[in-house]
């Protein structure tokens, strides 16, 4: 689901509830981070990191550790970059070389309503009004959900490349549904704040795509070198 969102340099392994990844031995450096926390966010943590590691193999790269860094944002080897995803019964990781691809984000959230006021925080009022349109017609998808798990990808595109912390506000993302496929669709976000630097030129918006299906809403950005 994730991979079939992302350009072709992209690697991506998911793992699904019943998956054993969660038993997957870590490296020093990783278990420093998860040695006190409790088993749910031990599993989530493993199982992700059991998803990068396969994703290297698929790239032909050692499988070595995924430490966290500044603001939770996985450490990856030299020559990588790539981002993870996790949310109840699923997790994911998408990798590539930094020869093909400056960045990526993805995110994978259930299908369902957000909670009561979330909606709020995170939606600027332009995107609000599309969100609206959308569910008039097509009704079938949890937009609000998108939405959110979008503004998550971008930020997990954006952080690799700037360092710094991307509000909800200042990104304003329009995501539009296939008209052959109402459960697929791209989203563009345009940045609100000056972009990051990717190959001498200042980007102004990210582009990505999405899906939502078996329970998911999963969306992916993916940034180019110009």
């Amino acid at each position: 689901m994730i991979e079939e969102l992302l350009p072709d340099p992209v690697v991506a392994v998911e793992a699904f509830g019943g998956d054993d990844a969660g038993h997957l031995p870590l490296f020093p450096e990783e278990e420093e981070f998860v040695a006190r926390a409790v088993a749910k966010r031990r599993r989530e943590f493993t199982v992700v990191r059991s998803c990068a590691r396969r994703a290297m193999e698929k790239l032909g790269v050692p499988p070595q550790a995924v430490p966290t860094g500044e603001r939770g944002a996985p450490r990856w080897p030299a020559g990588l970059t790539g981002s993870m995803t996790h949310c109840d019964g699923y997790g994911a990781a998408a990798l590539v070389r930094l020869t093909d691809l400056a960045s990526l984000g993805i995110d994978a959230e259930p299908d369902g309503p957000l909670p009561d006021g979330v909606l709020e925080a995170v939606a600027l009022p332009a995107e609000a009004a599309r969100l609206r349109r959308l569910g008039e017609a097509r009704p079938g998808v949890h937009w609000d959900r998108l939405l959110f798990s979008a503004k998550e990808s971008v930020y997990k595109a954006w952080f690799p490349l700037t360092g710094q912390w991307l509000d909800f506000s200042e990104a304003d993302i329009e995501i539009r549904a296939d008209p052959a496929d109402p459960c697929r669709g791209t989203l563009h976000a345009a940045l609100l704040v000056p972009g990051p630097t990717v190959g001498g030129r200042r980007l102004a918006r990210f582009e990505g795509r999405w899906a939502a299906r078996n329970g998911l809403v999963a969306t992916a950005v993916a940034v180019p070198y110009p």
